[in-house]
């Protein structure tokens, strides 16, 4: 294999593993993080090529905390038809939950994630270990700034924002 096919190669895979979420404000990019959690990886994978994200509320919004989102009935207790997905929780030697980290929502079941995602406004060390972190933001971290906050302790939004469009930048046009 010669250095260019290498390159070319490379290239392709980061586009395989990079995520866009379109926001009301602009484009997140994410690095997509299967040298973490490769099963959580590709289900995001899949949940966005069959165009499932798109639309989805932001229905817990916790300032200085984190927007979760991946939920069709934004009530926190939606999910796709996909089976529950097993534990890939990281040593926080190896990934720590900061921000512009994702991470997967679940229940009290640490193996009980399915679509729900949330993405970090700032470190929560309380998460590390404790949640399968499956990608980080490098780009457009100033439009999940503006994700509209919820209130009270739970941090439900009425009248939340939503991703408007998820896709994998290898599927872009």
């Amino acid at each position: 294999m010669t250095e260019a096919t290498t390159n070319e190669a490379a290239a392709q895979d980061d586009r395989e593993n990079t995520l866009f979420f379109d926001l009301k404000d602009g484009r997140v990019v994410i690095k997509l993080r299967p040298d973490l959690a490769p099963q959580h990886v590709e289900r995001i994978k899949t949940l966005v090529r069959q165009g499932f994200y798109d639309g989805t509320p932001f229905h817990r919004v916790i300032e200085g905390f984190m927007a979760q989102g991946g939920d069709p009935t934004g009530t926190g207790t939606g999910g796709s038809q996909l089976p529950d997905l097993p534990a890939e929780f990281s040593p926080p030697a190896k990934a720590r939950f900061l921000r512009g980290v994702c991470g997967m929502a679940r229940t009290a079941n640490p193996n009980s994630a399915n679509s729900q995602f949330f993405i970090m406004f700032a470190p929560a060390s309380s998460l590390d270990g404790q949640y399968t972190i499956w990608g980080q933001v490098t780009s457009g971290m100033e439009f999940v700034d503006k994700i509209k906050r919820g209130t009270g302790q739970s941090g439900m939004v009425r009248e939340p924002d939503r991703l408007v469009k998820a896709q994998i930048a290898a599927d872009a046009a």
